[in-house]
């Protein structure tokens, strides 16, 4: 067998020039020099431009409104010119009576919203997963993500004509219960079902979009997984609520804080379509979006109705730090920080 030829590329070379070698000695490793911008990195830079200038305009400039919490605003004195109140905004919320009923409607109607759409878009991923033609499964996919595309207006008029009927009589759903000789409801007059008739109202609307969601995190689990479910024996049902569901949970986690983040802000455009100024449903519908509203149609109040804004923010970033810490506490492996 021949020996290897000699590699002059090395390292650890050979001198011959002074007679003298050296086989042990390696080129010291030059420093790292400083990368660069390169053009991609300008394009980049370009493309990101538009997106970050209208972040800044629109999201961080009118944060400078939020003096006018502080402030017994007035059109004719502008933000400059109105006095200072200090906390006395504030104070007219939490003071007005009306602060407990409302932040207690926001909260229950939110962890109604969040824990149901969340629900049904699991159950609804899991359906969808079993299905096995393509063509079926994206029908199918495409019909439960339409209601997510229909106005609250057209959503109050269809509920209308189920719960009310034209001209306020009947309805679909009394002469429903007619046929099993239950007592019909004047729905619209009786606050207590409105809760859970919003919270259908919210999985009609946001199930298939959640569903989408969780089923694009489906097709990223590996089919080996699934593989070793079949080969210790387990049914369809057994993989999607042994292997499925517990790697859904870092999806269901990053929803789950984003919803909370948003717990303290009604869904003003569906509960004021639906509800409007039916004073009868306050008790169980009115949300801090719908009082701020009519609060400024009616008084004209700024300062308030600012000060009741920033308050929601405020909660709003104090909650999304506590769940990020408690999801980073006792979920590690799911959390987004």
């Amino acid at each position: 067998m021949e020996p290897p030829e000699h590699d002059t590329t090395s390292p650890l070379r050979l001198r011959t020039g002074g007679g003298e070698t050296d086989t042990a000695r390696q080129t010291p490793a030059k420093a790292k020099a400083p990368r660069s911008w390169r053009g991609r990195d300008y394009g980049l830079v370009i493309l990101a431009a538009p997106a970050v200038i209208l972040l800044v305009i629109f999201s961080y400039g009118p944060m400078a409104g939020l003096v006018v919490a502080f402030q017994d605003f007035n059109v004719a004195d502008g933000v400059f010119g109105s006095p200072w109140a200090g906390f006395k905004n504030f104070e007219f919320f939490f003071t007005s009576g009306n602060a407990g009923r409302i932040m207690w409607n926001t909260l229950f109607l939110n962890v109604l919203f969040l824990a149901a759409t969340l629900g049904a878009g699991v159950v609804l991923a899991l359906m969808l997963n079993e299905i096995r033609g393509r063509v079926t499964k994206r029908f199918f996919q495409s019909v439960i993500f339409v209601p997510y595309f229909v106005s609250p207006i057209v959503v109050s008029i269809f509920l209308q004509a189920f719960l009310a009927g034209p001209g306020g009589r009947g309805g679909l759903v009394n002469d429903f219960l007619g046929m099993f000789a239950l007592p019909e409801l004047s729905w619209y007059t009786e606050p207590g079902p409105w809760p859970w008739i919003l919270t259908v109202v919210k999985v009609w609307q946001l199930g298939g979009y959640m569903s989408v969601i969780f089923l694009a995190a489906i097709t990223s689990i590996p089919e080996e997984v699934y593989e070793a479910g079949v080969i210790d024996g387990a049914s369809r049902a057994q993989m999607a609520f042994r292997i499925t569901v517990p790697l859904l949970k870092p999806t269901a986690a990053i929803l789950l804080v984003l919803g909370v983040g948003r717990i303290f802000y009604g869904d003003f455009g569906t509960i004021y379509a639906i509800v409007g100024d039916n004073g009868t449903l306050f008790a169980t519908t009115d949300v801090i979006d719908t009082y701020v509203f009519r609060a400024l149609r009616t008084f004209g109040d700024f300062g308030t109705t600012a000060a009741i804004g920033l308050f929601q923010s405020v909660v709003g970033f104090v909650l999304v730090v506590i769940a990020t810490l408690v999801q980073r506490r006792y979920a590690r492996e799911t959390s987004i920080l």
